[in-house]
């Protein structure tokens, strides 16, 4: 199958040429022509935020571009990642922290880039039934009867102190050290008054535990309903389906999303090694095509495809939950207490907004989490963050891709940034659930604004 799409490929292609259209598809010829490896394996955990890289391959846009993919789904993030640096995947979908974490040494060094953010949101936070009914004690309700939203972690803290009083921890789960949900979790618990705890690798302490109220630690997503049901864990923060799996099977409530923590945060990106890329820079640019191909197709009229999508991820090989809880959330609502659904058409956002551009804003905000919770144990200047950041986001690699499907007519040029003036920097914004503002040209600032957390030269 994959040689006759070739020769179909190649053949058109000829046509074109022999038609007087050489000139508009050869850069679709020189990207076929010029890959330095056309088999390809990448990795991904089952979570409803890796489908551009399965619609990508159900769509032929990999084949597209003379690519033959492979997907693998993995254990965890951390094999994810070692696959990634060891070679034996040539990409994945990744937390947006661990091309970062990696390149600055936390947890395991290695030089990983990313070209290619793979979405917006499309997380949540969740909390077992029994701590459901002591939070709805402290929030306050609508006209309708229903909870206010967004939910205040301030409605969790006295739950907490009553765990504290009987002698109980309060556990939660995230996915991983630098993953989206630890920070997205940090940042609504200390928003509402309760400290999530302190990294501090320099003394050998890499549990994040350090002075918490809530005891945070690291539990696959897959695995995230049943640990809570078997009460290790209070509640957790992780994406779709696994918050609104627990909906559906009767043990828990989402709380609140990520996009009311943050809006329009950034979540999974597709990251490579460095070695990788430079080893393979024609056909890094032609995944970056096929990728932003597949995010345009899952936002593409006001998300007509979604419905497709859906069916295409509850397939075993990829998602593997079923189709009528990965279409909760992934068709623009999110059910929180059972039966009270409610129009979230921004949960999942994989194009609109900007989504696929790589700034270096979003990848300094993640170093700001590190550093506010001790994962990053010293002071460093604002030079600093921005020197990581562009070693590691590139968006002048996308830019590259995104150039040549433009000139190739598959993509619109007011679909992406003005190339010509774009610094990577979003504006400064406020849209988060403590108002505090932030603005990515000035990170040791930002720090400087949180009550909780550590700033300027303290450190453990």
């Amino acid at each position: 199958m994959n040689t006759f799409k070739r020769k179909s490929l190649a053949a058109t292609l000829s046509l074109a040429v022999s038609l007087g259209l050489g000139s508009l598809l050869s850069t679709s010829v020189q990207a076929v022509e010029d890959l330095e490896k056309e088999d390809l394996k990448f990795g991904f955990i089952k979570l409803t935020d890796m489908a551009p890289l399965a619609i990508a391959y159900e769509k032929g846009f990999f084949e597209d571009e003379g690519l033959y993919v492979t997907l693998e789904a993995q254990a965890n993030w951390k094999v994810l990642l070692d696959r990634v640096i060891d070679g034996e995947l040539d990409g994945a979908h990744m937390l947006a922290g661990q091309p970062l974490g990696a390149t600055i040494g936390f947890g395991t060094q290695a030089d990983v880039i990313t070209a290619f953010s793979m979405d917006l949101n499309g997380n949540g936070i969740t909390v077992s039934n029994d701590v459901w009914d002591e939070m709805k004690k402290h929030i306050p309700l609508d006209a309708d009867g229903r909870p206010q939203h967004p939910i205040s972690a301030a409605a969790l803290k006295p739950v907490i102190e009553q765990y504290r009083a009987a002698g109980k921890p309060f556990n939660m789960g995230m996915v991983f050290p630098v993953s989206t949900h630890n920070y997205e979790l940090r940042y609504w618990l200390a928003a509402g008054g309760i400290n999530p705890g302190y990294y501090a690798p320099a003394r050998g302490d890499t549990s994040g535990q350090i002075n918490a109220d809530a005891l945070l630690s690291v539990t696959p997503p897959p695995q995230m309903p049943a640990t809570m049901e078997a009460g290790t864990i209070n509640g957790y923060c992780v994406g779709e389906p696994w918050n609104q799996q627990a909906v559906f099977k009767g043990i828990g409530v989402p709380v609140i999303t990520d996009y009311e923590i943050w809006r329009n945060n950034p979540e999974k990106v597709f990251g490579v090694s460095q070695t990788w890329a430079d080893e393979n820079p024609n056909t890094h640019i032609a995944v970056v095509k096929a990728l932003i191909r597949a995010a345009a197709w899952l936002d593409a009229d006001n998300n007509a495809n979604r419905a497709e999508a859906v069916q295409i991820l509850s397939q075993p090989a990829y998602v593997g939950a079923d189709a009528e809880v990965i279409a909760n959330s992934m068709t623009g609502t999110f059910e929180y207490e059972k039966g009270d659904k409610r129009e979230v058409p921004d949960f999942n956002v994989f194009f609109r907004y900007n989504a696929t551009y790589p700034f270096y804003s979003d990848a300094i905000w993640y170093l700001t989490q590190m550093r506010r919770w001790g994962q990053i144990g010293t002071a460093q200047p604002d030079s600093w963050y921005m020197d990581v950041a562009k070693k590691v986001y590139r968006p002048d690699i996308y830019a590259q891709a995104a150039q040549e499907l433009i000139a190739e007519g598959k993509l619109p040029a007011d679909a992406f940034p003005n190339f010509a003036t774009e610094t990577g920097f979003k504006a400064p914004t406020s849209e988060f659930i403590d108002g505090v503002t932030y603005d990515g040209t000035q990170p040791n600032a930002y720090l400087q604004q949180f009550a909780i957390g550590l700033k300027g030269d303290e450190q453990l």
